[in-house]
């Protein structure tokens, strides 16, 4: 079997590309992300000269690894965590997504309702159909990200609920884009049948990331993830760090699978 519905030994992820990810690949791929350091040179009053860091090479501890903000109101630290993700952002972009995160706010209220407390890869292929609208999750969530600030509003929403609001930003949309069909609500349509499709293999990468990260990391980032790396050409930079921390502390044996 390869990656289809009950398999778990690869993940079939059309949107990130037209082979199999076996399993293993999977969370070497997602250990390099979460866990993988690339070098930069830095020059610093104590060290006019410059030397060179080791630094994380991705976004993982900065967005993933923090607290999630609490309430029922959104708030800077919201839009701080987003420029964890995306990048710094400048004054008046900042003030761009904080205004669209309060005119939001209704919107995530009547998704989480419409949700029922079900996370994303729970809802039935209807929710992401244009012919079961208006009212749906899909509908919501094109609501949602439908603005100039949509990647940092997403990433925002996603760190609050990340079982439910998927991440999705210019490379992501663009892998998922054409894999869309006719009916689909948008891109999110893509990622249900594709969480859908591989639910065993996901199940498995979620408990293996969790026990290797030490913090659990939901399948709709976990997904978001490898579509990432691949939508970004860096998916083998990330499993050959994967690899290697693995080999580092002993762990090659949860990757060999």
């Amino acid at each position: 079997m390869t990656g289809g519905r009950g398999d778990e030994t690869a993940l079939v992820l059309p949107s990130a590309g037209p082979d199999p990810i076996p399993l293993g690949t999977a969370l070497a791929a997602v250990l390099g992300y979460a866990r993988g350091r690339r070098p930069l040179f830095f020059r610093s009053p104590s060290a006019p000269q410059g030397r060179w860091f080791q630094v994380l090479a991705y976004g993982f501890d900065r967005f993933d690894g923090q607290p999630p903000e609490t309430g029922d109101r959104p708030t800077d630290r919201d839009v701080l965590l987003a420029e964890g993700l995306h990048g710094r952002l400048d004054r008046a972009g900042w003030r761009a997504v904080r205004t669209d995160l309060d005119e939001v706010w209704p919107l995530l209220r009547d998704l989480r309702a419409r949700a029922g407390g079900r996370a994303f890869w729970e809802l039935p292929d209807d929710e992401f159909s244009v012919l079961a609208e208006p009212g749906t999750v899909g509908a919501v969530l094109r609501s949602l990200t439908d603005r100039p600030t949509a990647r940092h509003v997403a990433a925002a929403l996603h760190h609050r609920h990340p079982s439910l609001v998927p991440l999705v930003d210019g490379v992501t949309r663009r892998q998922l884009w054409g894999h869309l069909r006719e009916g689909d609500s948008g891109p999110e349509a893509c990622i249900s049948r594709e969480v859908h499709a591989n639910a065993a293999a996901f199940a498995r990468l979620e408990t293996a990331a969790a026990t290797l990260l030490g913090r659990p990391v939901t399948r709709l980032r976990l997904h978001d993830v490898l579509v990432w790396l691949a939508g970004s050409l860096r998916m083998t930079h990330a499993v050959a760090l994967g690899r290697a921390l693995a080999a580092e502390s002993g762990q090659e044996a949860a990757l060999a699978r």
